[in-house]
């Protein structure tokens, strides 16, 4: 695969990952991509690096536009090893005269590489700038989206942000643009990537937008470490970005469960039947056949999330707690939760799912269901109307008007 000129003279470099299936508890089901991008300039710089082992791809296409011994600086916007795990073969064979990074960038570093003390590194601040001839970079500090480290690199010139992880997603393509794939299949990418990375950072990524607004940046592409590059209409990502951290909802219901013998599944339709009679779009994820990143990504648009699970050794089933250890990491807010399930002789599923979600700090309007054994139609009549108060509450709530997540809600 050749480079990609995105602008005179600003060249695509990096690597696409067509294997990988996993990114730390993350499902890659399409692959991904690293990116690295090149400005030819008077200081010849390159942006970002590769994941260790795909350093041969980035090298190759460099050599296509430049010899790579000539290159001048290298910014490393994020040190995360996806993005800095080929840095100590390219420093070693590039020898750049400066490694531009954040303050805490260095540190990161220096913590990750015996060999970067021997770097020539050199800290950049929000509001410094750097000239290369024709182009400026200008830095941005966008600490915890998602690394202490992480920054933007701004090229006033071409109306060029080069975004490190902000705006990205995991999916190996052969086209490198927007514009180029499907909207709908791009946009459940992005909130793929939004929902199982960032959600956490939420309250920062609205202070990072906030911020690109008050410094008055320009921005006609997007150019992230990962996946397609926005040129198209990068406002669409940007305005997606606006509503994800908002963590605005439709009325949108996920029951999410697993089963033994199929008494919690039937309690889980039941749920979304009462769901359903509110008006509410609804989703049954059985986490038996479900990754739990596929399910993040539908829980960043849905108001209500009940949860199901039987009672196994006096505990919830493995793969309920597996889902709800993650998203309680991932730190959902202002929605509405409830809890449900079967039980032969002990029952403390729903106590524990409900300790779960308190935690997470989600608002339970109503009790938990659960049911010995076999439901019958009162049990299932119970289910439904926890259903339907959930999906009633939701709707009292005023949801804003906001389309599905693919829309760029």
């Amino acid at each position: 695969m050749k480079p990609v000129e995105l602008k005179k003279d600003i060249h695509w470099v990096g690597a696409v990952d067509w294997n990988i299936r996993d990114f730390h508890g993350y499902s890659t089901k399409e692959g991904s991509t690293y990116n690295s991008y090149l400005i030819m300039d008077e200081k010849i710089t390159l942006f970002d690096g590769v994941k260790k082992g795909f350093t041969s791809d980035l090298f190759h296409r460099i050599h296509k536009i430049v010899e790579p011994e000539k290159i001048d600086y290298l910014v490393v916007n994020h040190v995360e090893p996806d993005h800095s795990g080929g840095l100590p073969e390219i420093i070693a064979r590039i020898k750049p005269e400066k490694v531009f990074c954040s303050p805490m960038g260095k540190k990161a570093l220096l913590a990750h590489y015996n060999e970067a003390k021997d770097w020539p590194l050199e800290v950049v601040k929000t509001g410094e700038s750097l000239k290369l001839g024709r182009h400026t970079v200008q830095f941005v500090e966008t600490r915890m989206l998602h690394w202490p480290d992480s920054m933007f690199s701004y090229i006033p010139e071409a109306k060029l942000l080069i975004s490190n992880d902000a705006f990205g997603l995991h999916w190996a393509t052969s086209e490198r643009f927007d514009d180029q794939v499907d909207t709908a299949h791009l946009m459940e990418h992005a909130a793929k990537y939004y929902a199982n990375i960032l959600l956490l950072y939420s309250p920062l990524v609205q202070k990072v937008l906030a911020k690109v607004n008050e410094l008055g940046l320009e921005i006609d592409m997007i150019a992230p470490d990962h996946g397609l590059i926005w040129r198209g209409d990068p406002g669409r990502i940007i305005k997606a970005y606006d509503s994800w951290s908002k963590q605005e909802c439709r009325a949108k219901g996920l029951v999410i469960y697993d089963t033994m013998w199929h008494s919690t599944e039937k309690m889980a339709k039941a749920v979304a039947e009462g769901l359903v009679n509110q008006g509410l779009s609804v989703r049954l994820m059985n986490l038996k056949n479900t990754h739990r990143s596929d399910v993040m990504t539908e829980l960043l648009d849905a108001k209500v999330l009940v949860f199901g699970s039987p009672t196994l050794n006096n505990n919830i089933l493995p793969t309920v707690a597996d889902f709800l250890t993650y998203a309680k990491g991932l730190k959902p807010t202002d929605r509405l939760a409830g809890a449900f399930g079967s039980y032969g002789w002990s029952g403390e599923a729903v106590k524990q799912i409900t300790g779960y979600l308190e935690d997470m700090k989600l608002q339970m309007p109503e009790p938990g269901v659960k049911v010995q054994y076999v439901p019958g139609h009162d049990s299932l009549a119970k289910c439904v109307e926890l259903g339907e108060k959930l999906g009633k509450a939701a709707i009292e709530s005023g949801l804003p008007d906001c389309t599905p997540l693919e829309s760029s809600c």
